[in-house]
């Protein structure tokens, strides 16, 4: 029988990586994940990331449903849209999204993330 899994809301003792340098726009930010599931297919993950001041390039393959507890953020996609998010904010970052994550304050977010089946 499958077992509730909590999703603790602190890093767990995740080590901070520095963004690669082929994606980073801005800043030096560091980021961490704390992963806390994923299933038995490897197609659903959650857990919690934080990331540190700074801009990077995105290419989202997945489907990403966020909730920030912390900080603020902007995502610009390259179709010219722009999204500001605080702590409180729930969102999605759907799958085929391309453009910059940029954390104006550092951040913490829960996240779950479907990838769909080649």
């Amino acid at each position: 029988m499958p077992r509730i899994v909590r999703i603790p809301h602190d890093m767990g003792g995740s080590t901070p990586e520095a963004v690669a340098s082929e994606r980073l726009v801005s800043g030096t930010p560091m980021q961490a994940v704390a992963n806390a599931y994923s299933d038995a297919g490897n197609a659903f993950h959650c857990g919690v990331w934080e990331g540190g001041v700074g801009a990077w390039r995105v290419s989202c393959g997945e489907h990403e449903f966020c909730h920030l507890l912390s900080g603020r953020l902007r995502l610009r996609g390259d179709d010219g849209s722009e999204t500001e998010l605080a702590a409180g904010d729930s969102f999605v970052v759907p799958a085929g999204f391309e453009g910059v994550w940029e954390v104006l304050e550092p951040a913490r977010k829960l996240y779950a993330v479907y990838e769909s089946p080649a």
